[in-house]
């Protein structure tokens, strides 16, 4: 295994905190790393509104209102938590042991809540990063089912309308995404000096958004008359973040720059697909959640640049020699205008038209594979009928 050479010009103490932690950070299976900067990706624009976000007040629109977001009444707050009832949020001393709390809570609503309190109570208090052991896996609740992708039914076989089927699903995936955010803080506060405290402050950021998220998703679950839990989910999102559980450089590369960049893809057709089936509201929720997740994508493209500086390494070759070494594909259609907006550069993940074509042509073999597949068994279930049924 290559290891990536650090810049001369790095500060002593930093050489020393990063060369003592490189075996877990940032090796890289490496065919040709290029270690020059003249790659546009080093000069790629950063969202425009990212300092903003950072510096915004805490966000307590958790209820979608008739008009949208605003602070959750009373009377609707969900009983699952009460801040009075989570003295371990109060002990905590640290971002690290809140993170850990997070990802030990398996009732989704509690979880969604208590990731609110704990990035709140880090926020006003100043807590230190502090450093912990994440769990192996996150805490869940018996329902959904988790299954593989295959396995989600249709919409028509899932029992749900197809307005509360794509909130159903996306709902899965703000969950996920607080672990996700979570699991970074607390998985990498042990390199807390190498990486900085902005790194931390910026995915309990991410968190608290996701957490917020749910909680629409959750909220307007219930109007519709379902909750969430009520079909089957997959378990896609956590397998592509266990891979990346020892490097620093893939987590970035492979959750928020393809799994989150991947919203900004999906989010505008998801959109017009609720205004087509006439659900106005739920097609707003949806608008300003794929809106907000400019920030989470525009987060993972600062801190992976930032980690490709500190290696001396141009950032577009690394994204896309992490993806290889990950076993991570991309595919399109891309949101070209999201993700510029987002700051990636398209000469990262920008698919050559060969390879646009080899994309396509694999889709089409895996559905014809299926077809196959299918009636050789219809054709083995009626050959052992007849077998069966002969004198």
């Amino acid at each position: 295994m290559q290891r990536l050479k650090l810049k001369p010009m790095l500060s002593p103490t930093l050489q020393r905190s990063l060369c003592s932690h490189v075996p877990f950070l940032f090796c890289l299976k490496i065919n040709s790393f290029s270690s020059s900067s003249s790659s546009s990706s080093l000069q790629c624009s950063p969202w425009t509104g990212l300092q903003t976000w950072r510096e915004s007040p805490l966000n307590e629109n958790r209820f979608w209102g008739p008009k949208g977001p605003k602070p959750q009444p009373l009377q609707s707050q969900p009983s699952s938590l009460n801040s009075d009832d989570s003295p371990m949020v109060s002990s905590a001393s640290s971002l690290a042991e809140l993170g850990a709390l997070v990802l030990s809570t398996s009732d989704p609503l509690a979880k969604s809540k208590l990731s609110h309190l704990a990035f709140s109570r880090w926020r006003l208090e100043n807590l230190p990063i502090g450093s912990c052991e994440p769990p192996p896996r996150p805490a869940r609740p018996l329902k959904p089912q988790l299954v593989s992708p295959k396995e989600i039914p249709a919409p028509k076989n899932s029992g749900l309308p197809l307005n509360a089927y794509m909130l159903h699903n996306l709902a899965h995936v703000e969950l996920n995404a607080i672990d996700l955010a979570w699991d970074t803080v607390v998985r990498f506060s042990p390199f807390s000096e190498t990486l900085g405290e902005g790194f931390f402050a910026d995915f309990a950021h991410v968190a608290d958004d996701e957490s917020r998220h749910f909680a629409w998703c959750s909220q307007r679950l219930a109007e519709l008359g379902f909750n969430y839990g009520d079909m089957p989910a997959h378990n896609l999102l956590w397998r592509e973040c266990e891979k990346s559980s020892e490097n620093v450089a893939a987590r970035l590369a492979v959750i928020p720059l393809v799994q989150e960049a991947r919203g900004l893809d999906a989010g505008p057709r998801l959109v017009q697909k609720l205004v087509g089936f006439g659900d106005l509201r739920t097609s707003d929720i949806v608008a300003r959640i794929a809106d907000e997740e400019v920030a989470h994508v525009a987060v993972g493209v600062h801190w992976f640049v930032d980690v490709c500086q500190k290696m001396d390494c141009a950032p577009s070759s690394a994204f896309k020699d992490l993806l290889k070494e990950y076993n991570v594909e991309l595919r399109g259609p891309f949101n070209y205008s999201a993700r510029d907006e987002a700051g990636i550069p398209r000469d990262w993940y920008d698919l050559p038209t060969n390879d646009q074509d080899k994309n396509k042509k694999k889709d089409k073999t895996e559905k014809l594979t299926e077809v196959y597949d299918r009636l050789a068994s219809i054709i083995s279930m009626e050959s052992e009928n007849s077998s069966l049924n002969r004198p």
